[in-house]
């Protein structure tokens, strides 16, 4: 429900105006003078002004002004008298979203405040599509029909419709962020936003500013206000992935921010009062991080509230088959190459693997083939996987002739010398070329062409 604050001096407009969107489910907040309704976006938690131009004391514009620096991102509509038009003027180059003049129909008011909001909604989304440079979320569900994969998906969809602090744990590469997407989707803040944050990715000196944001000046090179991750997320979801790296004194913040439901930006005299759901996720046993004090135990009994398990893909063995098509499917798709098939013996060979890197591992594996696979049937040779003796299903010691071991080695030796001898050709033979195009160093080329017997 969105907060609407009215600021407006005549009683009898007041009343209607907070009776009439009261009826279409908003919640007012009313002041009778500027300093008041000043007052009341300071303590946060207003999603759009409402207010008359010429008020006593300060006037509206002292408002508006106020609004904008509380919170770029909060559209401000301006009341004017009939004739107005200069005034209204000066309040939309300040930054108001729209004025509406005295006498008016309450229906245009309504309309107006719908397209307002929905306005900030747009923005509020375009600044996370704008920092969402490289998103790894890219199944539009989850799939899968073993037991265990169906367990945590009934979790999250029981968990989904409350305001519960959830936990996402599991290995890397499992999917923890497309469960927390799909629990977004599945609650009642699916129309608001979804703002993920990797806790490991960001600098500890700047993940603070980062979730919590920043006021004009707080410290060097902080030329603008700065909305937080907490902030943009009102009202929707807020996403901590790998909350177990994050540093220990912003932990005892992030607890404060959970239990008051408040948070203060870097430099700011008061808190602002926000409604955000937390997810968190974490590769690593907590439990475990606690006994160690790595972790605060009061925040990670305040995390793990609805603790839920996302499998690895070993204990799901049954579903690599479904993940394969797919990602087949989207990786033909996306290189518009005709349709492949997976032959038997590759499928055997992949679910047979141990996928050490998961889910992420599994379709990284399935892209390389796609690229690889000249025909419309990918087999053992296209399936290049990890040289690591302790990624495979087989011990060291059983790999003899015929062992899924010996046949993966054996697969990735052809694919590498495959596309080693492909790349030598397109630069003519210059081996330092190649070694940057594979990613690899010249002395690791020179070793592999040696060993695969390239030259000769």
């Amino acid at each position: 429900m969105e907060t609407i604050l009215v600021v407006e001096d005549k009683d009898s407009m007041a009343a209607m105006l907070q009776e009439t969107l009261e009826a279409e489910g908003y919640r007012v907040v009313t002041a009778r003078d500027a300093a008041k309704g000043i007052k009341c976006l300071k303590e946060g938690g207003i999603d759009l002004v409402l207010t008359d131009l010429k008020l006593p004391g300060k006037s509206g514009l002292d408002v508006l002004r106020a609004a904008k620096e509380e919170n770029h991102l909060t559209p401000v509509i301006v009341m004017t008298a009939f004739g107005s038009v200069e005034a209204a003027v000066t309040a939309m180059k300040e930054g108001a979203y729209d004025f509406i003049t005295k006498p008016f129909d309450t229906d245009h008011l309504i309309l107006l405040v719908r397209r307002a909001l929905e306005n900030q909604r747009l923005v509020t989304e375009n600044i996370l599509l704008k920092e969402e440079v490289s998103s790894r979320f890219r199944l539009p569900g989850i799939i899968g029909k073993s037991r265990s994969i169906l367990e945590a998906a009934q979790m999250i969809e029981k968990v989904a419709p409350t305001r519960t602090t959830v936990l996402i744990l599991g290995e890397s590469g499992t999917g923890k962020e497309l469960f927390a997407r799909a629990l977004h989707q599945l609650s009642h803040r699916r129309n608001y936003p979804f703002v993920p944050i990797n806790c490991a990715a960001i600098p500890k000196t700047l993940l603070e500013s980062e979730l919590f944001g920043h006021e004009k000046g707080a410290f060097t090179g902080a030329e603008a206000r700065k909305l937080g991750k907490f902030e943009l997320a009102n009202r929707g979801t807020l996403f901590l992935d790998e909350i177990g790296d994050m540093d220990l004194a912003l932990q005892a913040k992030l607890l404060r921010a959970i239990e008051e439901g408040e948070i203060e930006r870097i430099g700011a005299l008061a808190p602002v009062k926000l409604d955000v759901r937390i997810v968190a996720a974490s590769n690593k046993d907590l439990e475990k991080e606690v006994e160690e004090k790595r972790f605060r135990e009061d925040l990670f009994y305040r995390l793990n509230v609805f603790p839920v398990r996302v499998p690895p893909l070993r204990e799901r063995r049954e579903d690599i088959p479904l993940l394969v098509d797919y990602f087949i499917r989207k990786y033909c798709n996306e290189m518009k190459s005709p349709p492949k098939s997976m032959s038997s013996d590759a499928l055997d060979m992949l679910q047979a693997y141990h996928w050490k890197g998961n889910v992420r591992e599994l379709e990284n594996t399935i892209e390389r083939a796609v690229i690889l696979c000249d025909g419309d049937t990918i087999t053992v040779a296209e399936c290049v996987l990890s040289r690591d003796e302790g990624s495979s299903v087989s011990s060291p010691g059983t790999a003899a002739g015929g062992t899924l071991e010996s046949v993966a080695k054996e697969a990735s030796r052809r694919a590498e010398t495959k596309r080693i001898v492909s790349v030598l050709r397109e630069t003519g033979g210059n081996k330092s070329r190649a070694a940057e195009i594979l990613r690899v160093s010249y002395k690791t080329l020179l070793t592999k062409i040696k060993e695969y017997g390239i030259e000769s």
